[in-house]
């Protein structure tokens, strides 16, 4: 399908087109502007996800061309379910503001169109080449969002665009979405912590911390120590599948907000089609997979992503602790310049040396009488509080 967005607007319009599936895609035109630069809009990821999830929800990819008709910037777009949990509802709303949310998410979750994963923190839904400008580029994606959500009215109704999450050097040139209609949520940061380049093992990591931090790592992987942990291959995902979709679940169940969860073919194929640029661990105890954790590994970035935890033997065995701990080796060992921890736990992933970044997402209702009272709605869409630990010597604070 192609959409030819009008032209009563001064910038420049780009054409664009929309495929309904990962193989129709052109795969030059693709490649050409991704370069590979973000492995959530890789093909390899991608096709991974359908693969796994079509049954679950639907996916759309739009390729825009400018007048020459060369590729200059592509968009992913799942057409999904969204619940709120409302787990912080009855401290935070008034009856009357609970009422008036439940309407745009009632407990059984609606339909959102959703540009960016759901399965990841970060700009993972948009990229554009330097044949057009900042400016034109978000606007376009804007009105082509716009142009898709009503035409896809009739199959996939879905009355609210979420595009997720932006960093804050990218706020800037979102004032375009806003101009659009999009509003704009501070939501919960993203831990990320900085590889220092003095770091060639894990002990130099560690001797980079002060006494106290230094000591609460070592307690980790001593309260560890009965843990087995075993680097996954396609062959060890697919033997333990339902466990790890077990595992994967339990974190998910006790998330505020749900976009829906992988399942276990999905961290097969994942494996499959990325190879070593997808990592993924099993904890085991007595021989049972009690928790796992993944990463993608790309352009200088460890970023972690999916976890599995047992939480019955999490504290006494400090399996999430030494999870952490692994995500630090792992980004030394690849020699990355960042680790990316993602949100929730802020606090402990502060133990380790991660720093809060500041995240945004942008919403948009497609009734102009909704889109006016989504501020007042959502104002409990702000970032938890937590107290952030500094276990770095003067010298190494990450910073």
């Amino acid at each position: 399908m192609t959409l030819c967005l009008s032209k009563k607007e001064s910038i420049q319009d780009l054409e664009i087109s929309i495929f309904d599936t990962i193989k129709h895609i052109p795969v030059q035109h693709w490649n050409k502007v991704v370069r590979d630069k973000n492995i959530y809009l890789t093909l390899g990821y991608l096709k991974s996800i359908e693969h796994s999830l079509s049954f679950d929800m639907v996916f759309r990819y739009l390729v825009f061309y400018n007048a020459q008709k060369i590729p200059v910037s592509v968009a992913v777009v799942q057409f999904l379910p969204f619940m709120d949990k409302e787990r912080k509802d009855e401290e935070q709303l008034c009856t009357i503001r609970r009422k008036i949310k439940n309407s745009f998410l009632a407990s059984s979750g609606i339909q959102v169109m959703s540009c960016g994963s759901p399965f990841s923190c970060g700009e993972n839904g948009f990229m554009y080449t330097e044949d057009i400008s900042e400016g034109e580029a978000y606007c376009n994606l804007a009105k082509g969002l716009i142009a898709l959500q009503k035409t896809e009215k009739n199959k996939n109704n879905a009355p609210v665009i979420v595009l997720k999450d932006f960093w804050p050097e990218t706020i800037a040139p979102l004032s375009t979405m806003k101009r659009k209609g999009f509003k704009d949520f501070m939501i919960d940061v993203n831990m990320v912590m900085n590889i220092h380049s003095s770091w060639v093992t894990f002990d130099d990591y560690l001797l980079s911390m002060v006494t106290k931090f230094r000591t609460k790592a070592k307690s980790a992987f001593k309260k560890s120590t009965e843990l087995k942990v075993l680097n996954f291959q396609v062959e060890h995902i697919i033997a333990h599948k339902l466990t790890i979709e077990r595992l994967y679940k339990s974190v998910v169940d006790k998330s505020d907000f749900n976009f829906g969860a992988l399942n276990g073919d999905a961290f097969v194929q994942l494996k499959e089609n990325l190879h070593d640029q997808f990592n993924i661990q099993g904890y085991f105890l007595n021989q049972e997979l009690v928790g796992f954790s993944s990463a993608f590994i790309f352009d200088d970035v460890v970023d972690a992503n999916y976890v599995g935890i047992d939480y019955s033997v999490n504290h006494s065995y400090a399996l999430y602790q030494r999870m952490l701990y692994d995500y630090v080796d792992l980004a030394i060992k690849v020699k990355a310049k960042e680790l990316r921890l993602g949100r929730t736990a802020e606090e402990i992933k502060s133990t380790i040396g991660a720093i809060p970044v500041k995240m945004m997402l942008y919403i948009r209702h497609q009734s102009k009488i909704k889109n006016t009272i989504l501020k007042p709605v959502f104002g409990s869409l702000t970032p938890r509080t937590f107290e952030q630990r500094n276990p770095f010597k003067a010298d190494f604070k990450n910073s």
